[in-house]
């Protein structure tokens, strides 16, 4: 089967709570809202991808409950091919405790589960070696990393895409070289440039471009994005919207740049269609529910 991406990830159910206050040590706050929904950084990738008619599939794992059923739906709803997921009798599956507060920051605490559990073994290689893309986002556990690593040593046709998450800057610049070197675009942001290579933005995307990467994307979220190939580099001013709720946003915007990039757009272009998409997602609670439609790119 032909993909434009597959996604690689962590899959989790999003628990939202919207705050009066993010609490610190000693603080109490209140509970405003409340919100389920299905998330996962490569997974929120993918739907908006379906949501722009690309053919989208993933490789990931759940448990056989509530949680996983749930995910599961979610995809079959947005169109996203399930066939990569793995089912497991045993274990939980992945969930996130997502707290917002009315500026729209976030802190999000991360339970794995069965997402720790993902093998190589798992993986059905000709499920992934037709897909234009391969979306890499991160897992807390060894075992899926490991996993991760050695997909894309096995694929020589398939162009790797590498959204980090700061889960993954914390291990630091050695541990990431196998996957940055095979990555045709990296999309950190500042924070995570910064974790990386103790530089900024500018500096830190050359650093990646040395290693081996061929495009660099850095989330900058209220000052839009930095975009660079090496020999063109631009700073994209970002949509101007209300932000509601900022969880998803860096996804969304992987979803905007990778859209253009299977479009045949030229690097600015790819950087505005990310930024549009992330301003889209922040303007609504949750991280897939303002994602948006092919037909609302007609608003460029």
């Amino acid at each position: 089967m032909t993909f434009g991406v597959v996604g690689f990830g962590a899959l989790n159910l999003d628990k939202l709570y919207k705050v009066n206050m993010i609490a610190k040590k000693e603080e109490e706050g209140s509970v405003l809202d409340f919100k389920e929904s299905a998330g996962g950084s490569a997974a929120n990738t993918v739907v908006g991808l379906s949501r722009l008619e690309l053919k989208t599939g993933f490789i990931g794992k759940v448990a056989a409950d509530r949680e996983g059923n749930f995910l599961l739906d979610e995809f079959r709803k947005e169109g996203v091919d399930i066939k990569g997921i793995s089912v497991t009798e045993k274990g939980r599956s992945g969930s996130v405790m997502g707290f917002i507060d009315p500026k729209g920051d976030r802190a999000l605490y991360v339970e794995p589960g069965v997402n720790d559990q993902v093998d190589f073994k798992d993986i059905n290689l000709d499920y992934v070696s037709g897909t234009k893309f391969l979306h890499l986002s991160s897992f807390v556990g060894e075992k899926p990393f490991k996993a991760q690593k050695e997909l894309i040593e096995q694929l020589s046709s398939v162009k790797i895409s590498f959204d980090p998450g700061a889960i993954y800057a914390r291990k630091g610049l050695a541990a990431l070289k196998p996957i940055i070197k095979k990555s045709y675009v990296m999309f950190p942001n500042g924070i995570e440039v910064k974790l990386l290579t103790g530089q900024d933005y500018r500096e830190g995307a050359k650093a990646f471009l040395e290693l081996g990467g061929e495009l660099v994307a850095v989330k900058l979220g209220k000052r839009g994005c930095y975009v660079t190939d090496g020999k063109e580099s631009h700073l994209i001013e970002p949509y101007k919207v209300e932000a509601v709720d900022t969880t998803g946003a860096g996804d969304a915007f992987c979803a905007g740049f990778l859209y253009g990039l299977i479009m045949e757009r030229d690097l600015y272009e790819c950087g505005k269609l990310g930024n549009f998409v992330a301003s889209r997602c922040i303007s609504k609670m949750g991280a897939r529910t303002g994602l948006p439609q092919l037909e609302d790119l007609k608003n460029l």
